[in-house]
């Protein structure tokens, strides 16, 4: 096949067009800034903006399919630059597919059905959020409802928490604060992650399963490690493998939470970005892990690389490529 991916030099993007090259097909990738990682893999780039409505009409022409990764996901910023690329973004993105009769393969998350409240073994039917704590949730519940909904071939992946190595984002800046963090709680709470070669993984099974009348057409799927874990746990495992040590104070949550509600509607007027967010508060507070029954029935979605085995990797990775170390 002839594969678009958007936000193909991200973190998850990088991971799905290796496995696309490695398999014989041909990768074309937009995003915003030029990638040494696909230029190495031998990938056409188109270098633009999701934004652009014709450059992802252009770059869609003549490909088979799309993976849509290209999305804003701070954990904070204005409402308005979420709308426009997560949301409009990914319109321009059904727009292309429909002219040009290709099918879809959307990446979501899982936050787009968190309201603040526990989630504990829940599948697809759980309804989207009535509320919503951030900008990017919110977004990203509104563009999946797009893509399901519309007449091209589509199905929306909701990989949770994605970890391993070339992590560009999550484990640096945990590392970077490690020493200004607590754990919120008497005790962990449950949540679902999935290795970034395991996302990979499902949204290649996903774009071959996917066509009219097939079962992922028009559905959403969780994808996780299928072994739910203490948040705690995960955190410091990340932290272990980075050689760097535990994470063990804690503080109750309800305070810590008041506290971000508080900062979150100061940056709202002053236009500064706070330093503790609602939306990572509530996340690192309550629980949330999923049922994945329906992607291992629907795509074949069998997680290959194990939470151990894929720290383990991470380890291995870090000692050749350390993070860098901040006071």
């Amino acid at each position: 096949m002839r594969v678009l991916v958007t936000g193909g030099g991200g973190f998850l993007g990088v991971a799905i067009c290796r496995r696309l090259v490695a398999r014989g097909d041909t990768v074309h990738t937009l995003q915003r800034r030029h990638s040494p990682q696909l230029a190495g893999l031998g990938i056409t780039q188109h270098l633009a903006d999701i934004r652009d409505r014709a450059a992802v009409h252009a770059a869609a022409e003549g490909c088979d399919a799309v993976v849509h990764c290209a999305a804003k996901t701070d954990p904070y910023g204005q409402g308005r630059e979420f709308e426009s690329i997560n949301v409009e973004g990914t319109r321009h993105v059904l727009e292309a597919c429909a002219a040009t009769g290709v099918r879809l393969v959307h990446t979501s998350s899982p936050s787009v059905v968190h309201d603040g409240r526990d989630l504990e073994g829940v599948d697809e039917s759980a309804s989207y959020a009535r509320h919503f704590s951030a900008a990017y949730p919110r977004t990203k519940a509104a563009a999946e409802r797009l893509v399901l909904t519309s007449a091209v071939p589509a199905v929306a992946l909701r990989p949770h928490l994605i970890w391993g190595p070339g992590d560009p984002h999550f484990l640096p800046r945990l590392a970077a604060d490690r020493n200004r963090l607590w754990l919120l709680g008497a005790a962990d709470k449950t949540i679902d992650t999935v290795y970034i070669d395991n996302a990979a993984d499902a949204h290649l099974l996903a774009l071959d399963r996917l066509g009219h009348g097939s079962p992922p057409n028009g559905c959403a799927y969780f994808i996780t490690q299928d072994e739910p874990c203490g948040f705690g746990a995960w955190i410091n495992g990340l932290l272990s493998a980075a050689g760097l040590p535990p994470i063990t104070r804690r503080l109750p949550a309800w305070p810590v939470r008041l506290a971000a509600g508080l900062l979150d509607h100061g940056a709202r007027a002053t236009g500064l970005r706070p330093p503790l967010t609602r939306f990572l508060v509530e996340h690192a507070s309550t629980a949330h892990w999923f049922d994945i029954s329906a992607a291992r029935r629907d795509l074949g979605y069998h997680p290959r690389v194990s939470t151990a085995e894929g720290l383990s990797r991470l380890a291995g990775h870090l000692t050749a490529h350390p993070l860098e170390r901040r006071p």
